[in-house]
């Protein structure tokens, strides 16, 4: 008899092949149209700032960031004051929080006693809960009438005389000024980056720390040579999430930087940033060059923060590529 060719047996056991694969394409679709929609929405607050703030360039041209005055009277508006105020602000504010939020993550993670972690955790967070114009009205009535009386004085009087640096520190003690601004910005970011830090920092594996404090590691050895070598992506992470919210706070810097459109070299002068000057003027804009210098100032602060964070971007990468060539 001729042989009977072999017909494969069917497994029971076998799982049933898949001739549907829609969902996995629903899913990855709804994925890609969420991480566009992050371009998209960049693209058109960009797109619409551009547009408002084109009669002010084409009336100003560059000069408009170069420019101090400003007179809504004379339609003459210049940048240069709301720009300074916000990079000085902002620089004097990461100065005070960076080393003071380091030092609460610091703390937490690696020499507070356990049953003080959790209230310190829950202080640090209730801090960055509280509404920025509170802030500002602290600041306003109670941090400006101490700082008048007896800090101010006091800094005027010891560095006021100082070669270089004592022009920072003159004037009359006002209370309010760009350097009060600076200390409420820092309160008011050390929240942000202190948690992130500590966060990251509790991140690093149990075994590393471990295995450097057996070799005999202090605990700032432990710090420098363990932990931020394997957090420093989430430690520049949160000091960019603090630099942004310093650049953009509107609320609280209003109340305690004079809101006064002069430049000056003191710290204790008033002030103004582009987030003040949008929030004290933009309902008073009744000409349309006015309305779009005001929309220029928000195109500006939008790429002064873009800037910001993609040199800290390319800093990043370069200790990357750095830490690859030297290991």
């Amino acid at each position: 008899m001729p042989e009977q060719p072999l017909t494969p047996v069917a497994n029971e056991n076998a799982a049933p092949r898949r001739h549907i694969a829609w969902p996995d394409s629903l899913y990855a679709g709804a994925a890609w149209l969420a991480a566009a929609s992050v371009l998209i929405v960049i693209g058109a607050i960009l797109f619409v700032l551009i547009q408002g703030a084109l009669p002010a360039l084409h009336k100003f041209g560059l000069g408009f960031i170069s420019s101090d005055q400003w007179n809504p009277v004379t339609e003459n508006f210049g940048a240069r004051i709301p720009i300074y105020g916000t990079l000085v602000t902002s620089l004097l504010a990461m100065l005070i929080a960076v080393p003071v939020s380091f030092g609460i993550a610091l703390f937490i993670t690696e020499l507070c006693p356990r049953w003080l972690k959790r209230p310190i955790g829950i202080a640090v967070e209730l801090l960055a809960a509280i509404p920025s114009i509170i802030y500002g009205m602290w600041g306003l009535f109670v941090f400006a009438p101490l700082f008048a009386d007896h800090v101010q004085p006091w800094i005027t009087e010891h560095f006021g005389d100082l070669p270089i640096v004592g022009v920072m520190f003159s004037g009359p003690p006002l209370g309010i000024g760009l350097f009060t601004a600076s200390l409420i910005l820092a309160i008011m970011v050390i929240p942000f980056i202190s948690a992130i830090m500590r966060d990251v920092f509790e991140a690093t594996p149990r075994v590393l720390k471990e295995s450097a404090y057996g070799l005999g590691s202090t605990t700032w050895e432990v710090v420098r040579h363990v932990v931020l070598p394997y957090t420093k992506v989430g430690v520049i992470g949160g000091v960019m999430v603090g630099l942004g919210r310093a650049l953009g706070e509107t609320m609280a810097v209003t109340f305690v930087i004079g809101n006064a459109h002069e430049l000056s070299n003191s710290l204790f002068m008033p002030g103004n940033t582009i987030s003040s000057t949008l929030a004290n003027e933009f309902t008073e804009a009744v000409s349309p060059i006015y309305t779009s210098s005001l929309i220029s100032l928000g195109l500006i602060l939008f790429l002064i923060s873009f800037i910001v964070l993609a040199v800290a971007r390319v800093l990043l990468m370069r200790l990357q590529i750095n830490e690859g060539h030297s290991t």
